[in-house]
């Protein structure tokens, strides 16, 4: 027997179930309420992009306020259940009696039937069903207001009870109803504030009520800001949303100091980030504050520091006024992680002498989150410029011209601020031959680009020395094997020690696949070419009519046993033949279960570029892996086009 309350007219339960629909289950933590939202847009997005008629309507306000709507049930469902979390997403067409509309469902396994809201009005179907007694309209509010929120955003919504589950489900139209006609004459609800303001306790920009931030709320405030701290990677940007999320909510305005990385005591903390109700009063109050760095000492820990307000009137006037004007209140905390200062947070608030408590010991908590931000984005720079460092060095500045052959060379590392362990190298050596290097060392950080460090410029001096191809990597395998992987270790613990990041599998072996070849110039044309591939991606030969075949065998990986002989494999280059050469960042691109190599995937899109340019062949392919996925590619990319004249 299914029981359901609603909150205005109308109720889902029984219409049919062809309607588009998108489900997931979330964990009963605090990071599924971003998840959820994630998860909302990236239905929306599908479905907009599949042309479906209710999805035309879909605006930026539609994705918004139903991102609000599950990320306030959702984490309503997290804080009072605790339980797995079920999220359905169901798109409605229009009918003779309803607009297209979405609609909400979230679950949760929590034996209790009630649904904790904050103000649920006096003689609503909830008290009648229930048996409830209604909250006077003075009375504080016991938990948060994400219901009312909900309430406000939602056309209709309404709670549904079965054996083990509860469900609460909204109802938002896609049309161009609008739930806030006020809201743009409003001059305190700056656009570029919204998604801060999206996590206040309250459905709106009301009269600050400091009870409030003594239950539920602060829990849902708290949680929600750390998980949009912890995404930044940059120390600036963790400043400014920091400011976006005290102010109004908790502060009138807030200023925050950043300390210079390796400034010492004498450096002079810098002004990273001002933050007033009244925009207009930014920049004054920026002017203000920089003339007087704040720098708390060390003694003072990380609680509230009541401060002088800027411009020091409250002297003259006595503490807490401010001359004539309304009671006035500034307080500093230290910004902190670990036992390092970061800087400091100063903020202040009219019409009150004194910060009640438990807004004090929130903004204390805050804080902290912010402290946690700052020393994870600092990390985060420290290891990108060793990898920028250690990239640079590991790459050649130049590769050679090979006389009647083009080439072309697409190198892009993945943007995830750790030395990636691919690398390249087109060089000539004695005897007219050209030589060129595609490899790719397992794992990443400083002990892969110890080893790419070590093996580039081994092969260049064994190719130098006239091995031929099969023996360069029987050399290089046994070097490998003796040297590399100490070094290797002692190279990353180094790194480690002067403050960059020590990888995980640190003391672990370095596989290394490589694909090695050289060229020779044919007195006919075209050129001669020899190559072996050592557990790499194979070449691929594509003949100027689309025929497209492998140009090597598989062989065991680099670095792994030490009685390997390598063989090469020989042929020609004929004028209009290509070589297309690449690493697994190309080949196991990902798009959900599959990768972009699964049913030769590689060979088909290279048949395609028949008739192309080196360039406009590496252009085609590096566009396809591109392609096909919609997030950006998470490992190093490599690929080189080596075409006969």
């Amino acid at each position: 027997m299914q029981r359901d309350i609603v909150q205005r007219p109308g109720n889902p339960a029984d219409r049919a179930d062809t309607r588009p629909a998108a489900h997931t289950s979330l964990p009963g933590n605090l990071l599924a309420p971003s998840a959820a939202r994630r998860f909302v847009r990236a239905a929306l997005d599908e479905w907009a992009g599949l042309g479906l008629p209710a999805a035309v309507g879909f605006s930026g306000r539609v994705a918004e306020d139903a991102e609000v709507v599950v990320s306030e049930l959702v984490t309503n469902a997290v804080v009072h259940a605790g339980t797995t979390v079920e999220l359905v997403v169901q798109l409605e067409e229009a009918d003779d009696d309803e607009v297209a509309a979405l609609l909400l469902e979230v679950s949760d396994h929590h034996p209790a039937r009630a649904v904790r809201s904050d103000r649920p009005e006096a003689g609503s179907a909830a008290d009648a069903a229930e048996g409830t007694r209604a909250v006077g309209p003075d009375e504080p509010a016991e938990y948060g207001r994400g219901l009312q929120l909900v309430g406000t955003l939602a056309e209709r919504w309404g709670i549904t009870y079965r054996t083990g589950l509860k469900t609460v489900w909204a109802r938002l139209p896609v049309d161009d109803w609008n739930p806030f006609p006020e809201a743009a004459a409003d001059p305190g609800f700056p656009q570029r504030l919204r998604e801060a303001e999206l996590l206040a306790p309250s459905a709106r920009r009301a009269l600050r009520d400091d009870a409030d931030w003594a239950g539920r709320g602060a829990l849902s405030f708290l949680a929600e800001a750390s998980d949009l701290l912890a995404g930044q990677l940059d120390e600036d940007i963790v400043a400014a949303l920091s400011g976006q999320l005290l102010v109004p909510r908790l502060a009138d305005w807030c200023a925050i100091w950043l300390e210079p990385e390796n400034g010492g005591p004498s450096a002079v903390p810098r002004l990273a980030s001002v933050w007033h109700r009244d925009e207009t009063e930014t920049g004054g109050l920026r002017a203000l504050l920089e003339q007087d760095p704040i720098r708390l000492p060390e003694r003072v820990g990380t609680g509230p520091v009541s401060m002088p307000w800027p411009g020091g009137e409250e002297e003259e006037a006595g503490e807490g006024e401010r001359g004539d004007g309304p009671a006035v209140s500034a307080l500093a905390y230290r910004i902190t992680s670990g036992t390092r200062t970061l800087g400091a947070v100063l903020l202040g608030r009219e019409g009150l002498a004194r910060v009640p408590d438990e807004v004090t010991a929130l903004i204390e908590d805050f804080v902290r989150r912010v402290g946690l931000a700052v020393g994870a984005a600092r990390e985060y720079t420290r290891q990108a410029t060793i990898s920028r460092i250690l990239q640079r060095a590991l790459l050649p500045g130049k590769v050679a011209d090979i006389p009647g052959v083009s080439s072309s060379l697409v190198y892009e590392p993945s943007d995830d601020g750790v030395v990636g362990g691919d690398f390249y190298d087109i060089f000539p050596c004695p005897g007219d031959r050209w030589c060129f290097v595609l490899g790719d060392v397992q794992g990443s950080g400083p002990e892969a680009a110890v080893v790419t460090g070590l093996a580039r410029p081994w092969l260049r001096l064994l190719a130098r020395e006239g091995f031929g191809v099969g023996e360069v990597l029987d050399r290089l395998n046994r070097l490998l094997l003796d040297d590399a992987m100490e070094a290797a270790e002692a190279a990353a613990l180094m790194v480690a020690a002067a403050g960059g990041q020590q990888t995980a599998d640190t003391g672990q072996s370095r596989f290394l696949s490589l694909l090695y070849g050289e060229l020779v110039p044919l007195p006919d044309g075209g050129v001669r070419c020899t190559l072996a591939s050592a557990g790499h991606p194979l070449p691929l030969l594509l003949r100027p009519d689309g025929e497209v075949r492998p140009a090597a065998d598989p062989q065991i990986l680099l670095g792994i046993f030490d009685d390997v002989a390598y063989e090469s494999q020989s042929f020609e280059l004929a004028p209009g033949d290509s070589l297309l050469c690449v690493t697994d960042g190309v080949t196991e691109r990902r798009s959900g279960t599959l990768m972009f190599d699964d049913g030769d995937g590689l060979a088909q899109a290279l048949a395609e570029c028949a008739g192309l340019s080196a360039d406009g062949i590496a252009d085609r392919i590096k566009r396809a892996v591109h392609e096909f996925a919609e997030r950006p590619p998470d490992d190093d990319l490599a690929l080189l086009v080596l075409q006969a004249g």
